[in-house]
């Protein structure tokens, strides 16, 4: 992993030094994480975006609109179009046109998709507990005060530290 080989690397002991080791250890945790997330949902012939689609499916037993599903998962229409004919090969879920509107489509999980989601989530959650089993309560909850500082810094123009130079 790229990050992990940086990590490796001797670097002066300075600020500009320190802020991209620990950039580095975020991102080459982020990326073990991301693998062995990969690797738990491959059995299921899964991806994490495909999980996710599942879940957001076990969250709602009447189904949902395309739109919705798209914006709750955070993706784009086009994204999600791919990933529900995926789902939908696969036997998950299948599409039916609105009881109340017929041009409209509602997306809802088939039998298999409701035994595989409620399977992984129970497991998923188990597996991100076990991730966090060793921080205590103020530890998980600096973590996420962290997370939210950093997350909020990268969202900012990427021009916004030349005033630093």
């Amino acid at each position: 992993m790229k990050h992990h080989a940086l990590l490796g690397a001797e670097t002066p002991e300075n600020s500009h030094y320190q802020n991209m080791r620990l950039c580095f250890e975020l991102l080459s945790t982020a990326k073990m994480i991301d693998l062995s997330c990969a690797q738990r949902l491959a059995p299921y012939q899964l991806s994490e975006s495909r999980f996710v689609i599942l879940f957001l499916l076990q969250q709602e037993s009447e189904g949902l609109a395309p739109h919705l599903l798209a914006e709750r998962a955070g993706i784009t229409r086009a994204t999600l179009t791919g990933l529900l004919d995926g789902l939908e090969h696969d036997g998950f879920l299948i599409r039916n046109h609105s009881q109340t509107d017929r041009r409209s489509i509602i997306v809802t999980l088939t039998d298999k998709g409701k035994q595989t989601a409620t399977s992984l989530v129970s497991d998923h959650s188990q597996w991100i507990a076990s991730l966090m089993a060793p921080l205590n309560e103020q530890e998980k909850q600096m973590l996420s005060t962290l997370l939210g500082k950093i997350w909020t810094a990268a969202q900012e123009p990427a021009d916004h530290d030349q005033s630093t130079r």
